[in-house]
């Protein structure tokens, strides 16, 4: 409740929240956890907020996806979307290792930068085995420079003589959530706005064949014979099933709006227990790395960007 009425305050001031309810609720539940430690009798609640809440606010995020938007958006754009997210990602592993990052958070780090920002890093955390500090440490600092990002995106328009279609397709491509992706492009035009979005929910997209992957890559390592509910989270499923539901029409489109509510407030509810779960001095002794992992790959993701717009021709 802090936190959607500090985000409830900064629209008002501002006209959007610059940082999330779901960020402010992490960083309030850290706050809390510095100088409160929570007894036994509080574990299984934040456990399961932090898990099953979190698993099923993925899951009905599936309602708010149209399907046919990467057939509409045309094959060039299709490509585009699939290429930055994969390199990416393998980029942002790279760096991320290179700054001496842990395995699992460097995993996190990349994949918060390459598809979809807090969604993407709550989605991952639970396939891989993320620690709680592993989840706060990668989406503090990835929250951070979306705020920059939505800030400094539009200064790129004119030393880079982008149309505003090819700047919503920069800021899709780049830009972390999707209430950022709405403030960095509606403002600079409602063509730019508009493509962006359309962008940002087809990136979206491959959060599902990603955690697939990662599902994978653990059981392989482990040499363990999965089961085909530990190899596909169910989540993954909800999502994808429920986004299938809702592109045939099964789930009416009055539907998208109160799902999303629900989805984003089910996720706030986990921030918190996330933030509760984790202990803000272990986040802080990775915190150079952590942001200088972040920046880096943030910039090789435009840099891509704007490769793959002129390399593709995009106008």
């Amino acid at each position: 409740m802090a936190s959607i009425a500090i985000a409830a305050i900064e629209t008002r001031s501002l006209g959007h929240p610059m940082i999330e309810a779901l960020v402010v609720a992490l960083l309030l539940g850290m706050i809390v956890r510095a100088f409160w430690r929570p007894s036994g009798a509080f574990a299984p609640g934040i456990r399961f907020a932090g898990k099953e809440v979190l698993e099923l606010s993925v899951a009905i995020l599936g309602i708010s996806v149209d399907l046919p938007l990467l057939v509409r958006a045309g094959p060039a754009l299709g490509v585009a979307i699939v290429a930055i997210v994969a390199v990416g990602l393998g980029v942002g592993v790279v760096i991320a290792r290179v700054l001496g990052l842990a395995p699992r958070l460097a995993i996190l780090v990349a994949c918060g930068n390459a598809i979809c920002g807090n969604s993407a890093i709550a989605a991952v955390a639970p396939v891989i085995g993320a620690d709680p500090e592993d989840v706060a440490s990668s989406i503090a600092f990835t929250a951070i420079l979306g705020v920059i990002v939505v800030l400094g995106l539009p200064l790129l328009i004119t030393p880079l003589h982008l149309t505003n279609y090819q700047y919503g397709v920069l800021a899709g491509l780049t830009v972390y959530a999707v209430p950022q992706v709405l403030a960095a492009a509606f403002p600079v035009s409602a063509l730019s706005g508009q493509v962006a979005t359309l962008v940002k929910l087809v990136r979206v997209l491959m959060l599902g064949p990603v955690v697939l992957f990662f599902s994978l890559r653990e059981h392989h390592r482990f040499g363990r014979v999965p089961s085909i509910t530990a190899l596909v989270p169910w989540f993954i499923v909800g999502f994808l099933a429920l986004a299938t539901m809702r592109t045939s029409g099964v789930i009416p489109a009055s539907w998208v709006a109160p799902t999303r509510f629900a989805s984003t407030n089910l996720t706030i509810v986990a921030m918190a227990a996330l933030g509760l779960s984790a202990d803000v001095r272990s986040v802080a002794k990775a915190g150079s790395r952590v942001i200088s992992a972040v920046s880096l790959s943030l910039l090789v993701l435009v840099a891509l960007g704007i490769a793959i717009i002129h390399i593709l021709h995009i106008r």
